[in-house]
């Protein structure tokens, strides 16, 4: 017969369980309140701390419904605008989404019961970091934004590495080294203390070198221009091209967004390309039998030809959005190797992680935010890139149909931005190419950590009538 243990603390009663929801819930809409105040997603450890709190309920049904509940009221505000893309359904999506931190806190609640706080409380941040990277990328419904990670955009762990180490610390401070402030703390927390300092220190310095390792390479510097234009008449392309050139003359890549095109490209952008001896990188579609496409960025050249074309490889769940992407590869550009991926890519790390492991040196993301979806859609997306190019170490180019447009640095810092709303707006940047990506640590770590969720969630379902009974005393 196993034997339960319980946590020392007593279980929150509902005030004090209401009061850290009220925590969570408001210090995860501080930590996105705007990409203008990064600083602000420090914030995002009060919602770490508001969640591990809500561990402690009497019940793990408790604990779900407390979650589910802290899941809902931060999706639903920033997702709102949900409700002009899929109406009433949108509710359905908010409660799945809520779903998985009502998990979270359930599986770490009947873990602390059953083995105790101090044995179990090291599963917290795995639980975590598993939870996040399935529902993210691993599911049919997966969606990655709002996670921990893109609040806090500059890291080189790792946007899953980040909701690890936030959760890590948070469950460190309040279940191991709480003991600092009763004047009882032990060698081993001692340790851990200063395990905690040793890791954010070293974070923090990693971050600094690389950023001054790319700083100093004498590397390409690539001048490209990206004009926001949302479902324009093809007619005014090239005029409209003229325009970005007239102001950028030195610029050698030219980026349209996701879907300007309603099919393949017409000659007259490919007779542009042959006058200017410039590049052009244009959403479009490229038809497939008789109702099928593929969404498609066409890379034309110089001379006129298509040198290369890479198709949108995650469709956006329930939008006609064409078939997903065959095969992945990058365009060996006079430059260097520049990945291409379709706007909602970006926001996976199972699309973009392929593009670095085949040597891309920069990231060109057409993407198609519609305006109608309004300024915090557009806002949360552009989020991502940041985070992705802080991860890599690559510079990113994220041309919008109508902003928030982007030219990101190597170290995650925006480099050039084009408002929302902003139709025919112009964005113009010298982005220098990385060396090579790289993969942050989160990449093999994230995969395990779903996997340990997964086993333990197991354990717990299987031993769910032995969980029920009354825990017995720590001893």
């Amino acid at each position: 017969m196993t034997t339960l243990t319980k946590p020392s603390a007593e279980p929150l009663g509902w005030k004090r369980s209401l009061l850290w929801l009220a925590l969570a819930v408001a210090c995860f809409h501080g930590a996105y309140t705007s990409v203008k105040y990064p600083a602000a997603g420090l914030l995002i450890f009060g919602y770490a701390l508001g969640l591990v709190q809500l561990t402690h309920q009497p019940t793990v049904r408790r604990a779900f419904y407390f979650g589910l509940a802290v899941g809902f009221l931060c999706y639903a505000p920033q997702l709102f605008f949900f409700c002009r893309i899929f109406y009433g359904a949108a509710v359905v999506l908010w409660l799945v989404l809520a779903f998985w931190v009502g998990l979270f806190v359930a599986i770490a609640c009947g873990a602390l019961r059953r083995w105790g706080k101090v044995r179990a409380a090291w599963l917290i941040p795995v639980l975590w970091t598993g939870l996040e990277y399935f529902r993210s990328e691993l599911y049919y419904l997966k969606f990655s934004w709002l996670n921990v990670g893109y609040a806090l955009q500059y890291q080189i762990f790792g946007m899953y590495g980040g909701g690890l180490i936030v959760f890590g610390i948070v469950t460190g401070l309040v279940i191991y080294l709480r003991p600092i402030f009763t004047h009882s703390l032990t060698w081993r927390q001692m340790v851990l203390a200063v395990m905690i300092m040793m890791v954010s220190g070293l974070a923090l310095l990693g971050s600094m070198t690389r950023l001054i390792a790319l700083t100093k390479q004498h590397l390409p510097i690539l001048p490209i221009v990206g004009i926001q234009l949302e479902f324009p008449q093809p007619e005014i392309l090239p005029r409209a091209l003229n325009h970005a050139l007239a102001k950028h003359p030195a610029a050698q890549i030219f980026v349209l967004s996701e879907y300007t095109l309603g099919g393949p490209v017409p000659e007259a952008l490919k007779a542009w390309c042959r006058e200017h001896r410039r590049f052009l990188v244009v959403g479009g579609k490229d038809s497939v039998g008789t109702n099928q496409y593929y969404n498609t960025a066409f890379v034309i050249g110089t001379n006129g030809d298509l040198v290369f074309q890479q198709v949108k490889c995650v469709p956006i769940q329930f939008f006609t959005d064409g078939l997903r992407a065959p095969v992945q590869k990058v365009w060996n550009s006079p430059w260097g190797k520049i990945g291409v991926c379709v706007c909602y890519d970006l926001s996976y790390t199972r699309v973009t992680d392929e593009l670095v492991r085949q040597g891309a040196q920069l990231l060109i993301v057409p993407t198609m935010d519609v305006e109608e979806w309004g300024r915090h859609q557009h806002e949360l997306h552009a989020r991502v890139a940041p985070v992705r190019a802080a991860e890599y170490g690559l510079p990113i180019f994220r041309l919008c149909s109508s902003g928030i447009s982007q030219a990101v640095g190597a170290g995650g810092q925006v480099i050039a931005q084009a408002p929302m709303p902003g139709n025919g707006d112009v964005l113009a940047a010298q982005l220098r190419l990385a060396p090579r990506g790289s993969l942050p640590l989160d990449r093999w770590l994230a995969p395990f950590c779903t996997g340990v969720t997964g086993l333990v969630l197991a354990v717990l379902l299987f031993c769910r009538k032995t969980c029920a009974r009354p825990p017995a005393a720590d001893k």
